[in-house]
């Protein structure tokens, strides 16, 4: 199994090292703040060419202008699978080809669930967007050399179901729990990157999935309510940096390091253990078949 001389203290600047990516292009979603602004930036300052999407183009403008470089910027509510295809095309216009594509965007849930078209909106946003837009953005991806990043979590071991993804409860209308359906977001996405590895395999694309750690001062818990956001304030105290968070995922970006490994779960730079469920190759087919049918026959958009 690869080794990487990186651990959990290393930052996005420092796995990046050396590297001259003047001849990449790289989408990162959710580019307006924490990890996804640090790793959008870290890439940046390699030289790559980045298409940074966040909810507003306002949003990602700002964090365009932020990185000092010819950055695009891109407007796409994930929660609005319309705005994904509209930001799919404009990109797949514009560009001739995508090197990288870092599906990074996510939300936390409120203690209510909250639904579009039928779907819980942690699923809709954090899996089912990204499922949407990689698949759009594949026929850009160069064979042998392009990547695919998807940005777990470890809660899609620690907090997702216990029987993996719930099919018959994807609205949460039976037995919903916030962090529950967080995990198991987290867990379509661990799971839709391996999948994704061995359709890719062929073509010699490289799709791995990762856990960036617990970051400090990121968007993703601003729908956690008191007292468990003050409780949380206090603990990112130990939490890692965003430059630390982002580094995982762009050594999985960039890094010649990892060239030609997929398939693989991450965290702190280093292949690790997921979730049982991310060898379950019947539950992969169902996800994939689920997801195509709500995109196709729910929303009446092709993936």
């Amino acid at each position: 199994m690869i080794k990487t001389p990186f651990g959990s203290k290393s930052t996005a600047d420092e796995v990046l090292a050396g590297l001259d990516l003047s001849d990449r292009t790289v989408v990162v979603t959710g580019c307006s703040g924490g990890i996804g602004f640090e790793t959008m930036r870290a890439l940046s300052a390699k030289g790559a060419r980045v298409i940074g999407i966040a909810r507003s183009l306002n949003k990602a403008q700002n964090a365009c202008l932020r990185t000092d470089t010819q950055a695009t910027a891109v407007g796409c509510d994930q929660s609005d699978l319309q705005s994904v295809i509209h930001a799919a095309d404009f990109i797949s216009e514009r560009f001739e080809k995508i090197d990288v594509i870092v599906a990074n965007a996510g939300i936390t849930g409120s203690k209510q669930a909250t639904t579009r078209d039928g779907i819980e909106m942690q699923f809709l946003v954090n899996y089912l967007s990204h499922f949407l837009l990689v698949n759009k953005l594949l026929p850009k991806l160069p064979d042998k050399k392009g990547r695919v990043v998807i940005v777990s979590s470890s809660a899609s071991k620690n907090q997702a179901p216990k029987e993996g993804i719930r099919f018959d409860d994807l609205d949460g209308h039976r037995d919903y729990s916030a962090s529950k359906f967080y995990g198991q977001s987290k867990l379509a996405l661990s799971i839709f990157a391996g999948e994704l590895s061995r359709r890719l395999a062929p073509r010699g694309i490289v799709v791995n999935s990762l856990h960036p750690g617990a970051v400090r001062g990121t968007d993703l818990n601003r729908s956690i309510q008191f007292p468990v956001s003050l409780v949380l304030s206090i603990a990112e105290l130990f939490f890692k940096t965003a430059s630390q968070g982002a580094a995982t995922q762009c050594l999985l970006a960039a890094s010649p390091l990892v060239e030609g490994v997929s398939g693989q779960y991450w965290a702190d730079c280093q292949i690790t253990g997921g979730s049982k469920y991310l060898t379950d190759l019947v539950m992969a087919e169902r996800l994939w078949r689920t997801s195509e049918e709500l995109l196709v026959r729910k929303l009446n958009v092709g993936g």
